[in-house]
Protein backbone atom coordinates (compact mmCIF):
# COMPACT_ATOMS: atom_id res chain seq x y z
CA UNK A 1 0.00 0.00 0.00
CA UNK A 2 1.11 3.39 -0.49
CA UNK A 3 1.30 5.91 2.26
CA UNK A 4 0.15 9.27 2.59
CA UNK A 5 2.91 12.03 3.03
CA UNK A 6 1.75 14.65 5.34
CA UNK A 7 3.33 17.34 2.96
CA UNK A 8 0.97 15.65 0.04
CA UNK A 9 -2.74 16.73 -0.18
CA UNK A 10 -4.80 14.25 0.54
CA UNK A 11 -6.92 14.60 -2.70
CA UNK A 12 -3.63 14.33 -4.67
CA UNK A 13 -2.71 11.09 -3.50
CA UNK A 14 -6.18 10.00 -3.69
CA UNK A 15 -6.67 10.59 -7.09
CA UNK A 16 -3.07 8.35 -8.02
CA UNK A 17 -3.93 5.68 -5.89
CA UNK A 18 -7.43 5.12 -7.68
CA UNK A 19 -5.32 5.74 -10.80
CA UNK A 20 -2.78 2.66 -10.34
CA UNK A 21 -4.73 0.30 -7.80
CA UNK A 22 -8.12 0.33 -8.42
CA UNK A 23 -8.59 -3.11 -9.92
CA UNK A 24 -8.86 -3.32 -13.91
CA UNK A 25 -12.55 -4.47 -14.02
CA UNK A 26 -13.49 -1.30 -11.84
CA UNK A 27 -12.01 1.01 -14.28
CA UNK A 28 -13.77 -0.40 -17.03
CA UNK A 29 -17.32 0.29 -15.36
CA UNK A 30 -17.79 3.59 -17.30
CA UNK A 31 -17.81 1.46 -20.41
CA UNK A 32 -21.14 0.35 -19.18
CA UNK A 33 -20.71 -3.19 -20.19
CA UNK A 34 -21.52 -5.98 -17.91
CA UNK A 35 -17.96 -7.83 -17.39
CA UNK A 36 -18.58 -11.55 -18.64
CA UNK A 37 -18.60 -9.67 -22.48
CA UNK A 38 -15.86 -7.49 -21.83
CA UNK A 39 -12.22 -9.05 -23.76
CA UNK A 40 -8.93 -8.63 -22.49
CA UNK A 41 -7.97 -9.05 -26.12
CA UNK A 42 -9.02 -11.25 -28.81
CA UNK A 43 -7.21 -13.94 -31.20
CA UNK A 44 -9.65 -14.60 -34.36
CA UNK A 45 -10.44 -17.80 -34.29
CA UNK A 46 -9.05 -18.80 -37.61
CA UNK A 47 -5.22 -18.00 -36.33
CA UNK A 48 -5.79 -20.62 -33.94
CA UNK A 49 -6.39 -23.21 -36.73
CA UNK A 50 -3.33 -25.55 -36.66
CA UNK A 51 -2.25 -26.86 -39.98
CA UNK A 52 -4.16 -29.91 -40.15
CA UNK A 53 -7.25 -28.53 -39.34
CA UNK A 54 -6.94 -25.97 -42.66
CA UNK A 55 -6.26 -28.36 -45.00
CA UNK A 56 -9.06 -30.46 -43.60
CA UNK A 57 -11.15 -27.29 -44.15
CA UNK A 58 -9.50 -27.19 -48.13
CA UNK A 59 -10.43 -30.50 -49.03
CA UNK A 60 -14.16 -30.79 -47.33
CA UNK A 61 -14.52 -26.86 -49.43
CA UNK A 62 -13.45 -28.18 -52.53
CA UNK A 63 -15.58 -31.34 -52.31
CA UNK A 64 -18.83 -29.16 -51.49
CA UNK A 65 -17.96 -27.54 -54.66
CA UNK A 66 -18.19 -30.40 -56.92
CA UNK A 67 -21.37 -31.67 -55.17
CA UNK A 68 -23.13 -28.49 -53.79
CA UNK A 69 -25.16 -29.15 -50.44
CA UNK A 70 -24.22 -26.69 -47.92
CA UNK A 71 -27.53 -24.48 -48.31
CA UNK A 72 -30.58 -26.18 -47.91
CA UNK A 73 -31.94 -25.92 -51.49
CA UNK A 74 -29.60 -29.10 -51.77
CA UNK A 75 -29.16 -28.38 -55.48
CA UNK A 76 -25.85 -30.99 -55.75
CA UNK A 77 -24.83 -29.25 -58.66
CA UNK A 78 -20.81 -28.98 -59.67
CA UNK A 79 -20.06 -25.40 -59.25
CA UNK A 80 -17.38 -26.37 -62.03
CA UNK A 81 -19.53 -27.10 -64.23
CA UNK A 82 -22.94 -25.75 -64.05
CA UNK A 83 -25.12 -23.70 -61.34
CA UNK A 84 -27.75 -24.15 -58.70
CA UNK A 85 -30.29 -21.84 -57.54
CA UNK A 86 -28.08 -18.81 -56.46
CA UNK A 87 -26.42 -18.70 -60.40
CA UNK A 88 -23.28 -18.90 -58.92
CA UNK A 89 -20.82 -21.15 -59.91
CA UNK A 90 -16.93 -21.93 -58.60
CA UNK A 91 -16.44 -18.12 -58.53
CA UNK A 92 -17.63 -15.56 -56.12
CA UNK A 93 -19.34 -12.96 -57.67
CA UNK A 94 -18.76 -9.52 -55.53
CA UNK A 95 -20.65 -6.38 -56.20
CA UNK A 96 -18.76 -3.95 -53.49
CA UNK A 97 -16.10 -4.41 -51.78
CA UNK A 98 -15.22 -1.61 -49.19
CA UNK A 99 -15.02 -0.16 -45.75
CA UNK A 100 -18.77 0.46 -44.45
CA UNK A 101 -20.51 3.08 -42.39
CA UNK A 102 -23.98 1.86 -41.99
CA UNK A 103 -24.05 -1.54 -39.63
CA UNK A 104 -24.18 -1.40 -36.04
CA UNK A 105 -21.98 0.92 -34.42
CA UNK A 106 -20.06 -2.32 -32.24
CA UNK A 107 -19.65 -3.75 -35.58
CA UNK A 108 -18.53 -0.40 -37.92
CA UNK A 109 -16.55 1.61 -34.96
CA UNK A 110 -14.72 4.42 -36.44
CA UNK A 111 -13.26 3.33 -38.85
CA UNK A 112 -15.99 1.14 -41.08
CA UNK A 113 -16.43 -2.34 -41.42
CA UNK A 114 -14.71 -4.32 -43.99
CA UNK A 115 -17.73 -5.03 -46.35
CA UNK A 116 -17.77 -7.35 -49.04
CA UNK A 117 -20.96 -7.78 -50.92
CA UNK A 118 -21.63 -10.86 -52.45
CA UNK A 119 -24.00 -10.62 -55.59
CA UNK A 120 -27.26 -13.30 -55.78
CA UNK A 121 -29.04 -15.06 -52.34
CA UNK A 122 -29.95 -18.65 -51.70
CA UNK A 123 -33.27 -16.32 -50.83
CA UNK A 124 -35.84 -14.68 -53.01
CA UNK A 125 -37.50 -12.19 -50.57
CA UNK A 126 -39.79 -10.07 -52.03
CA UNK A 127 -39.28 -7.38 -50.10
CA UNK A 128 -35.31 -7.49 -49.91
CA UNK A 129 -33.90 -4.11 -49.65
CA UNK A 130 -30.49 -5.31 -51.44
CA UNK A 131 -32.17 -6.50 -54.47
CA UNK A 132 -29.96 -5.03 -57.18
CA UNK A 133 -27.69 -7.06 -55.23
CA UNK A 134 -28.97 -10.04 -54.17
CA UNK A 135 -31.47 -11.16 -57.22
CA UNK A 136 -29.31 -9.59 -59.70
CA UNK A 137 -25.65 -11.45 -61.01
CA UNK A 138 -23.95 -7.82 -61.03
CA UNK A 139 -20.17 -7.41 -59.84
CA UNK A 140 -16.44 -8.69 -60.58
CA UNK A 141 -16.05 -12.87 -60.58
CA UNK A 142 -13.11 -13.78 -58.08
CA UNK A 143 -11.31 -16.82 -57.00
CA UNK A 144 -11.15 -17.65 -53.10
CA UNK A 145 -7.46 -16.52 -53.59
CA UNK A 146 -8.18 -13.45 -54.93
CA UNK A 147 -10.82 -12.89 -52.61
CA UNK A 148 -8.65 -13.75 -49.37
CA UNK A 149 -6.48 -10.45 -51.15
CA UNK A 150 -9.26 -8.27 -50.82
CA UNK A 151 -9.30 -8.79 -47.58
CA UNK A 152 -5.57 -7.75 -46.50
CA UNK A 153 -6.56 -5.36 -48.48
CA UNK A 154 -9.22 -4.13 -46.35
CA UNK A 155 -6.92 -4.54 -43.23
CA UNK A 156 -3.86 -3.08 -44.55
CA UNK A 157 -5.25 0.14 -46.48
CA UNK A 158 -9.20 0.45 -45.09
CA UNK A 159 -7.66 -0.21 -41.38
CA UNK A 160 -11.29 -1.62 -41.01
CA UNK A 161 -12.01 -3.16 -37.71
CA UNK A 162 -13.14 -6.47 -39.38
CA UNK A 163 -13.92 -8.27 -42.65
CA UNK A 164 -17.86 -8.58 -43.06
CA UNK A 165 -18.88 -11.06 -45.43
CA UNK A 166 -22.55 -9.87 -46.84
CA UNK A 167 -24.64 -12.49 -47.97
CA UNK A 168 -22.65 -15.32 -48.04
CA UNK A 169 -24.78 -18.32 -47.82
CA UNK A 170 -24.11 -19.16 -51.42
CA UNK A 171 -20.74 -18.87 -51.50
CA UNK A 172 -19.66 -20.78 -48.13
CA UNK A 173 -16.76 -23.12 -49.96
CA UNK A 174 -15.31 -20.05 -51.54
CA UNK A 175 -15.39 -17.91 -48.28
CA UNK A 176 -14.03 -20.52 -46.11
CA UNK A 177 -10.73 -20.70 -49.04
CA UNK A 178 -10.26 -17.07 -48.78
CA UNK A 179 -10.10 -17.16 -45.10
CA UNK A 180 -7.89 -19.35 -45.12
CA UNK A 181 -6.19 -18.11 -48.06
CA UNK A 182 -5.81 -14.47 -45.88
CA UNK A 183 -4.53 -16.05 -43.36
CA UNK A 184 -1.39 -16.85 -44.52
CA UNK A 185 -1.79 -13.77 -46.38
CA UNK A 186 -1.33 -11.53 -42.80
CA UNK A 187 -5.19 -11.26 -42.23
CA UNK A 188 -5.57 -10.64 -38.88
CA UNK A 189 -9.23 -9.02 -37.89
CA UNK A 190 -11.98 -11.30 -37.15
CA UNK A 191 -14.48 -12.33 -39.21
CA UNK A 192 -18.20 -11.35 -39.69
CA UNK A 193 -20.27 -13.85 -41.12
CA UNK A 194 -23.79 -11.37 -42.41
CA UNK A 195 -26.33 -13.64 -43.27
CA UNK A 196 -30.19 -14.44 -43.79
CA UNK A 197 -29.70 -17.50 -41.45
CA UNK A 198 -31.03 -20.06 -44.32
CA UNK A 199 -27.70 -21.69 -43.73
CA UNK A 200 -27.56 -25.57 -43.80
CA UNK A 201 -25.84 -27.11 -40.09
CA UNK A 202 -22.80 -28.60 -42.60
CA UNK A 203 -22.44 -25.20 -43.52
CA UNK A 204 -21.49 -24.06 -40.53
CA UNK A 205 -19.72 -26.71 -39.36
CA UNK A 206 -17.36 -26.15 -42.56
CA UNK A 207 -17.67 -22.14 -41.34
CA UNK A 208 -16.34 -23.37 -37.27
CA UNK A 209 -13.19 -21.78 -36.53
CA UNK A 210 -13.07 -19.51 -39.51
CA UNK A 211 -15.60 -16.89 -38.46
CA UNK A 212 -15.59 -14.57 -34.88
CA UNK A 213 -19.11 -13.28 -35.28
CA UNK A 214 -21.89 -14.46 -36.84
CA UNK A 215 -24.82 -11.89 -37.69
CA UNK A 216 -27.56 -13.51 -38.61
CA UNK A 217 -31.10 -11.77 -39.54
CA UNK A 218 -34.20 -13.72 -38.54
CA UNK A 219 -36.85 -12.28 -40.91
CA UNK A 220 -40.70 -14.35 -40.43
CA UNK A 221 -41.94 -17.07 -38.36
CA UNK A 222 -44.72 -18.90 -39.78
CA UNK A 223 -44.06 -21.64 -42.73
CA UNK A 224 -46.76 -19.84 -44.91
CA UNK A 225 -45.15 -16.68 -44.72
CA UNK A 226 -41.91 -17.67 -45.35
CA UNK A 227 -43.21 -19.44 -48.51
CA UNK A 228 -44.92 -16.09 -49.51
CA UNK A 229 -42.28 -13.70 -48.89
CA UNK A 230 -38.97 -15.50 -48.92
CA UNK A 231 -39.72 -18.11 -51.53
CA UNK A 232 -38.55 -21.13 -48.57
CA UNK A 233 -41.58 -22.51 -46.91
CA UNK A 234 -38.64 -24.11 -44.50
CA UNK A 235 -36.97 -20.63 -43.86
CA UNK A 236 -38.23 -19.94 -40.23
CA UNK A 237 -37.27 -24.26 -38.98
CA UNK A 238 -34.23 -23.80 -41.06
CA UNK A 239 -33.16 -20.83 -39.23
CA UNK A 240 -33.62 -21.96 -35.72
CA UNK A 241 -31.20 -24.70 -35.77
CA UNK A 242 -29.09 -22.34 -37.75
CA UNK A 243 -28.47 -19.77 -35.08
CA UNK A 244 -28.37 -22.46 -32.48
CA UNK A 245 -25.64 -23.81 -34.12
CA UNK A 246 -24.13 -19.80 -34.14
CA UNK A 247 -24.26 -19.90 -30.69
CA UNK A 248 -22.84 -22.99 -29.75
CA UNK A 249 -19.93 -21.96 -32.08
CA UNK A 250 -19.55 -18.49 -30.69
CA UNK A 251 -21.59 -17.87 -27.45
CA UNK A 252 -22.92 -14.13 -26.51
CA UNK A 253 -21.65 -11.04 -28.51
CA UNK A 254 -18.42 -10.12 -26.49
CA UNK A 255 -16.15 -6.89 -26.75
CA UNK A 256 -13.23 -5.73 -26.01
CA UNK A 257 -12.48 -1.97 -24.47
CA UNK A 258 -12.86 -0.35 -27.55
CA UNK A 259 -16.66 -0.80 -27.75
CA UNK A 260 -15.80 -2.71 -31.01
CA UNK A 261 -17.49 -6.45 -30.94
CA UNK A 262 -15.39 -8.81 -31.53
CA UNK A 263 -16.72 -12.38 -31.33
CA UNK A 264 -20.69 -14.10 -30.61
CA UNK A 265 -23.70 -13.62 -32.00
CA UNK A 266 -25.76 -11.08 -33.26
CA UNK A 267 -29.23 -11.34 -34.12
CA UNK A 268 -31.37 -8.94 -36.77
CA UNK A 269 -34.62 -8.67 -36.81
CA UNK A 270 -36.61 -6.45 -39.45
CA UNK A 271 -39.82 -5.49 -38.32
CA UNK A 272 -42.48 -5.65 -41.07
CA UNK A 273 -45.93 -4.18 -40.96
CA UNK A 274 -48.48 -6.64 -39.86
CA UNK A 275 -46.25 -9.20 -38.53
CA UNK A 276 -45.14 -8.03 -35.38
CA UNK A 277 -47.08 -10.81 -33.69
CA UNK A 278 -44.23 -13.48 -35.26
CA UNK A 279 -41.43 -10.95 -34.22
CA UNK A 280 -42.69 -11.72 -30.69
CA UNK A 281 -42.52 -15.37 -31.05
CA UNK A 282 -38.79 -14.87 -32.42
CA UNK A 283 -37.51 -12.66 -29.74
CA UNK A 284 -39.00 -15.39 -27.20
CA UNK A 285 -37.65 -17.95 -29.43
CA UNK A 286 -33.81 -16.52 -28.83
CA UNK A 287 -34.67 -16.11 -24.98
CA UNK A 288 -35.81 -19.61 -24.75
CA UNK A 289 -34.14 -21.24 -26.90
CA UNK A 290 -30.30 -19.37 -27.53
CA UNK A 291 -29.72 -17.25 -24.65
CA UNK A 292 -31.36 -14.63 -22.51
CA UNK A 293 -27.90 -12.45 -22.97
CA UNK A 294 -28.47 -12.51 -26.84
CA UNK A 295 -27.38 -9.48 -28.34
CA UNK A 296 -30.55 -7.96 -30.46
CA UNK A 297 -31.01 -5.30 -33.16
CA UNK A 298 -34.94 -4.98 -33.92
CA UNK A 299 -35.10 -3.11 -36.55
CA UNK A 300 -36.98 -0.14 -37.62
CA UNK A 301 -36.10 0.25 -41.23
CA UNK A 302 -37.91 -1.34 -43.53
CA UNK A 303 -39.30 -0.12 -46.21
CA UNK A 304 -41.34 -1.06 -49.32
CA UNK A 305 -38.63 -2.14 -52.11
CA UNK A 306 -38.22 -4.74 -54.67
CA UNK A 307 -41.39 -6.59 -55.88
CA UNK A 308 -43.44 -5.24 -52.97
CA UNK A 309 -46.51 -2.51 -54.59
CA UNK A 310 -45.14 -3.07 -57.96
CA UNK A 311 -48.96 -3.35 -59.79
CA UNK A 312 -49.94 -6.90 -60.91
CA UNK A 313 -49.26 -8.59 -64.52
CA UNK A 314 -52.58 -8.39 -65.88
CA UNK A 315 -54.97 -7.17 -63.44
CA UNK A 316 -57.82 -4.81 -64.49
CA UNK A 317 -57.13 -1.76 -62.04
CA UNK A 318 -54.07 -0.57 -60.00
CA UNK A 319 -53.83 -4.19 -58.01
CA UNK A 320 -50.48 -3.92 -56.07
CA UNK A 321 -48.22 -7.09 -55.78
CA UNK A 322 -48.03 -7.57 -51.59
CA UNK A 323 -50.22 -5.04 -50.88
CA UNK A 324 -50.10 -6.23 -47.00
CA UNK A 325 -46.64 -4.78 -46.34
CA UNK A 326 -47.04 -2.17 -48.87
CA UNK A 327 -46.45 0.50 -45.94
CA UNK A 328 -44.27 1.62 -43.10
CA UNK A 329 -43.77 0.04 -39.82
CA UNK A 330 -45.50 1.97 -37.22
CA UNK A 331 -44.04 2.96 -33.83
CA UNK A 332 -46.71 0.32 -32.65
CA UNK A 333 -45.86 -2.36 -33.98
CA UNK A 334 -42.00 -1.66 -33.49
CA UNK A 335 -43.32 -1.73 -29.49
CA UNK A 336 -45.05 -4.77 -30.10
CA UNK A 337 -41.64 -6.82 -30.67
CA UNK A 338 -39.61 -4.75 -28.03
CA UNK A 339 -42.63 -5.44 -25.13
CA UNK A 340 -42.03 -8.94 -26.07
CA UNK A 341 -38.49 -9.23 -26.40
CA UNK A 342 -37.90 -8.02 -22.59
CA UNK A 343 -40.97 -9.60 -21.53
CA UNK A 344 -39.00 -12.89 -22.50
CA UNK A 345 -36.01 -11.83 -20.56
CA UNK A 346 -33.59 -10.47 -23.52
CA UNK A 347 -32.02 -7.34 -22.69
CA UNK A 348 -29.27 -6.80 -24.83
CA UNK A 349 -30.15 -4.58 -27.68
CA UNK A 350 -29.15 -2.40 -30.02
CA UNK A 351 -30.65 0.53 -29.08
CA UNK A 352 -29.03 4.26 -30.14
CA UNK A 353 -26.68 5.81 -27.44
CA UNK A 354 -27.76 8.35 -25.28
CA UNK A 355 -23.93 9.54 -25.43
CA UNK A 356 -21.49 10.08 -27.92
CA UNK A 357 -19.48 7.06 -27.61
CA UNK A 358 -20.44 3.42 -28.44
CA UNK A 359 -23.95 1.62 -27.65
CA UNK A 360 -22.77 -1.14 -25.67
Amino acid sequence: MHRTSLNRPLGATVRRQTTQWIPRLQQTRALHLAPPFLLEDYTPRYMTLSSRDAAMKRSAAYAHLRNCNLCPRLCGVNRYESTGMCLIGEKAKVNVIAPHFGEEPCVQGHHGSGSVFFSMCNLRCVFCQNHDIAHQRNGMDLTPEELGDWYVKLQEVGNVHNINLITPEHVVPQVALSILHARDKGLKVPVIYNTSAYDSLASLELLDGLVDIYLPDFKVWEPATSKRLLKADDYAATARESIKAMHAQVGDLCFTGDGIAKSGVLVRHLVMPGYEAEGAEIMRFLADEVSRDCFVNIMEQYRPDAYVGRTKRGSAGDEKRYAEINRAVSNEELSTVRKAAEAAGLWRFCDPPKHDGFNL
